[in-house]
């Protein structure tokens, strides 16, 4: 069954090849219409490494096939797989959602992912707006991710929106050791940062740096669960299996 994946993914390249690949890159000036999505899917029992091949030989479709996806990343912790991605716009997250590596997902779905398409894809889907961003640097070099879901306190969403937005700029200039960074508006009381880095000595200089300080000294008031219960216990790392 492995193989077969694997087959499809090829097919899926070789219908490909002749797409024109559009460089996008991710600007702190050009967010306006900037949306994501982060979905964390279970592996079916047995099919963690069938699923993680799966997903890091999809990357170079999406370079091909998906001009409007900016950046894409396939994450993997445990028996947990992951896709995060930047759009364009609006526009070109359809077109995500109806391209190729969706449609060879959705076939293998009910073998790959604990709960099939709609439990176990669809159901796990986050999409967002950007808030605020560091543009990333040596995206190649990144080995691992993480993913924090924030939820504004009541009545303070639009404080920890301000604050997130505000923390870009500060990550670029205090965090050499961050690759990417971003802020995200899932809905008026939803929050999230995606970020990555080389290795685990960028990810702790971060957790010591400005902007998690800042976060730390206001979560009590802005963040449910405040620092340890709505925060710490909210971060989900990752290894990067590939990056479009």
């Amino acid at each position: 069954m492995k193989k077969q994946f694997l087959q499809t993914l090829a097919a899926l390249t070789l219908m490909t090849t002749s797409a024109t690949a559009q460089e996008n890159a991710i600007e702190e000036n050009a967010m306006d219409n900037r949306t994501a999505s982060y979905i964390a899917m279970p592996a079916a029992e047995g099919q963690t490494e069938a699923f993680a091949e799966f997903l890091a030989g999809a990357a170079p479709i999406v370079k091909e096939t998906e001009p409007g996806t900016a950046l894409w990343f396939a994450l993997q912790a445990d028996d947990t797989l992951a896709i995060f991605d930047i759009f364009e716009d609006e526009k070109a997250r359809d077109a995500h959602f109806s391209g190729a590596v969706a449609a060879a997902l959705h076939q293998n779905a009910d073998a790959l992912v604990d709960g099939g398409w709609d439990a176990g894809v669809v159901a796990n889907i986050s999409n967002s707006d950007v808030l605020s961003v560091k543009a990333p640097v040596d995206l190649y070099s990144a080995t691992t991710a993480t993913y924090i879901k924030l939820k504004a306190a009541p009545g303070k969403g639009p404080e920890l929106a301000a604050l997130l937005t505000a923390a870009g700029p500060i990550v670029t200039d205090t965090e050499p050791k961050t690759l990417f960074w971003v802020a995200l508006q899932i809905d008026e009381n939803n929050f999230a940062i995606f970020d990555i880095f080389a290795d685990n000595s960028g990810r702790e200089a971060h957790f010591a740096g400005q902007v998690a300080g800042l976060l730390n000294e206001r979560a009590s008031e802005l963040v449910v669960g405040g620092w340890d219960d709505g925060v710490v216990a909210n971060v989900n790392n990752f290894d990067i299996l590939a990056i479009k």
